[in-house]
């Protein structure tokens, strides 16, 4: 999930990033069109990538992309339902967009996502606040819905499906800096996680066919891309039946495929499953260069019981014994995780647990939140909500101080190394710095050289480290 270690959702919106610059300049390559559209983003990976497929939708229906709200006929946010905070930012956006339609009459303001599918009624009905509300598994049926929305009926779609995975369906690259890319492989989730919205929202899980993800991978290489990201709720238990000869691919499987494009397209995944990640997956990252050595693990929790609750279905040792394998397997791997700070009956104990964790995983970095009770899952049917939030704050934060402690000392290590580094663009803070990410997910800023771009391979040894970043200076 793309979140940062403080427990804030990254919101972007395409308004607000300076990546998409790539697709607009080939927007402004076509033949102008008189409808436009503005999206934003919230959430997970998986939002933003499916935004890329709405665009691809849009575009067939001679929608072009706007950066101006302003300017749009049609504006959508893609929302997530995992914290109610993220809840509370789409709320104040759509009333922000509400007042972009009364200065410019006829524009369709429509909610996409999770969201969506959770809180339909109270949108289109109660609020008020937008024309369209489609689902994760409808944006096919968007050509329909705007045409709706445009007669003045609401454009609903909120139907969740077995087959869906868009996978004909090529992706524009919103948000692309031309380097890096996701590739949906699944959608759904099978897992019942009793804290967790995303089963009911995004519906069950089915993997996407492997050779239309390969044909993809291989497209964006060949368009000069040099990462991809294989995304899923849970990309261990990715698993492609052929219909006709019953014969499987597994995601091990699918790793070795897509790895096997090129020896210069590093590849990804995220997120996994600990009950699902099998030391297949692992010989396979270790048998292939080009497969990133970083995996994000997320615990939860650190202690039995409460595991039990959240229903993750493994224990504290089976997470430990995952964890032992992959440092085991491959040695340089670096693991990052999700915490979870006072959930339902959590003990002072329990929480050491959770620390105790932190300090014998030695992740590089942990996207870590309190507790937030989502109407309509197992958790909030079952379990009372009974930890008070001064103690939920005050856990997280001592969670958030061990990590930035592990982070910092994991940092350290690294002084000294030389890593290779896929450049990404210019440092955020002068464009006389390079930023690129390291096999291991870590970020290294390095001065610029004379004959190297972004989209390039280089050698930097790393110099200084803080508990986030990497410095460094180029090895000829």
């Amino acid at each position: 999930m793309n979140r940062n270690n403080s427990g804030t959702l990254l919101d972007k919106s395409i308004d607000e990033t300076k990546q998409g610059d790539v697709f607009f300049q080939e927007q402004l390559a076509k033949k102008e069109s008189n409808k436009h559209f503005y999206i934003e983003s919230y959430g997970c990976q998986m939002n933003f990538s499916d935004s890329e497929i709405v665009a691809s939708i849009l575009g067939e229906m001679g929608y072009a992309a706007t950066k101006d709200m302003h300017q749009s006929d049609l504006i959508l946010i893609n929302t997530c339902s995992i914290r109610e905070k993220a809840e509370d930012t789409v709320r104040k956006r759509l009333r922000v967009f509400d007042k972009v339609k009364e200065q410019k009459p006829g524009t369709l303001v429509g909610v996409l996502g999770c969201m969506a599918e959770r809180l339909k009624t109270k949108l289109l009905e109660q609020e008020r606040l937008v024309d369209l509300v489609i689902g994760p598994d409808a944006y096919r049926s968007l050509p329909q819905l705007v045409a709706d929305a445009s007669g003045g009926e609401k454009g609903v779609n909120v139907l969740l499906s077995r087959e869906e995975t868009y996978a004909d369906i090529n992706p524009v690259r919103l948000n692309s800096n031309g380097v890096t890319a996701f590739i949906s492989i699944m959608r759904g989730c099978n897992n019942m996680c009793s804290f967790c919205i995303v089963p009911f929202t995004r519906g069950r899980e089915r993997s996407r066919e492997p050779f239309s993800i390969v044909a993809e991978a291989t497209e964006l290489f060949n368009k000069g891309y040099r990462e991809v990201t294989l995304l899923g709720q849970n990309v261990d238990s990715y698993l492609w039946e052929n219909p006709e000869t019953k014969e499987t691919v597994n995601f091990a499987q699918l790793l070795d495929l897509t790895a096997k494009i090129h020896p210069d397209l590093r590849v990804r995944f995220s997120t996994s499953h600990p009950k699902d990640i099998t030391d297949e997956v692992l010989h396979t990252m270790a048998s292939r260069e080009n497969i990133c050595n970083y995996i994000h693990l997320p615990v939860q929790s650190g202690n039995s019981r409460v595991l039990d609750l959240m229903n993750r279905t493994y224990d504290r040792d089976w997470y430990m014994e995952r964890v032992e394998s992959i440092y085991r397997i491959i040695p340089d791997c670096a693991i990052s995780s999700d915490m979870i700070a006072g959930f339902c009956t959590e003990t002072e104990e329990e929480h050491q647990d959770t620390l105790s964790m932190m300090e014998f995983a030695k992740y590089s970095m942990s996207y870590m939140f309190f507790y937030s009770e989502r109407p309509g899952t197992l958790a909030a049917r079952k379990y009372e909500d009974d930890i008070p939030l001064d103690i939920k704050k005050r856990r997280l934060n001592e969670i958030i101080r061990l990590q930035n402690q592990i982070s910092f000392k994991h940092n350290q290590n690294d002084i000294g190394k030389t890593f290779r580094v896929l450049i990404e663009g210019d440092s955020k803070k002068s464009d006389q710095d390079f930023k690129g990410r390291n096999s291991q997910n870590k970020m290294i800023i390095f001065p610029k050289s004379e004959g190297l771009k972004t989209g390039m391979y280089c050698n930097v040894k790393v110099t200084d480290a803080t508990s986030a970043t990497l410095k460094g200076t180029l090895v000829v």
